[in-house]
């Protein structure tokens, strides 16, 4: 069970979860993508970038597991709407998790730096370091890809156990699952943190030659997962329950 925290020290787990989980999902995609790293191409980069990430869930999770280690908006408006969270820690769960996406993309640009400035002739396509950036551009058909892969996994997360970091690691392998079988068409943030805060962070930071953060697409990774995780908890809320 969750303790009672204040919404300081939720804002504090879920920005420290939310921070390690974009340190490693930014820094996964920036080994693959970037010249000049030790991603000596020997493993499929898709392969690579779903399993990072997933590994990102595990330990962000973990380490923001006394706030129940969502690292997620979308998980956290699941769990609101299914009634098992309360709406008055909403907003210090959003705020952790969008402040630390910010800051772990922030981390992932300052470890890569060195490559990132190397790669200056070249930084203009670089957004999909840090942001989804699907490579058919349908906003419609992107923001169905996103609904229905956030559904899958909020509909886990609210009808299995998940009280504990035993439990994260089948949530990692969900997520990986996710990445490798529903994440093609977007590049699955499944996370609108995940997604804006890193999208924020690549708009400010010194990045030499890059290009736009894309805003225009911006919507779609957080209308998406927040669409998905409503419908899963407003069909968890249905659903019989068995003692």
């Amino acid at each position: 069970m969750t303790p009672v925290l204040s919404g300081g020290e939720i804002i504090l787990w879920e920005f420290l979860g939310t921070a390690v989980l974009l340190l490693f999902g930014v820094g996964v995609v920036a080994n693959v993508i970037l010249p000049r790293s030790n991603q000596d191409g020997d493993t499929a980069p898709w392969v690579l970038i779903v399993i990072g990430w997933g590994v990102g869930v595990f330990a962000g999770a973990s380490i923001a597991d006394p706030s129940g280690g969502h690292i997620n908006p979308a998980v956290t408006l699941g769990l609101a709407i299914a009634g098992k969270t309360p709406w008055a820690n909403v907003p210090f769960y959003l705020i952790g998790q969008f402040l630390g996406a910010f800051v772990g993309a922030g981390l992932a640009w300052l470890l890569y730096k060195l490559q990132f400035d190397h790669n200056r002739e070249h930084n203009t396509e670089t957004v999909g370091i840090f942001a989804t950036n699907p490579p058919i551009k349908k906003p419609v058909w992107n923001l169905v890809s996103e609904t229905v892969a956030t559904f899958v996994l909020l509909l886990f997360l609210l009808t299995a156990p998940y009280d504990s970091p035993a439990n994260y690691a089948a949530v990692t392998a969900l997520v990986v699952g996710i990445g490798a079988a529903l994440g093609g068409p977007t590049g699955y943030a499944i996370n609108p943190a995940r997604d804006l805060g890193p999208r924020a962070a690549y708009a400010v930071l010194p990045i030499p030659g890059k290009g736009t953060a894309d805003w225009g697409y911006s919507w779609v990774p957080i209308v998406g997962p927040f669409l998905g995780a409503a419908l899963a908890g407003l069909v968890a809320l249905v659903l019989p329950t068995y003692s």
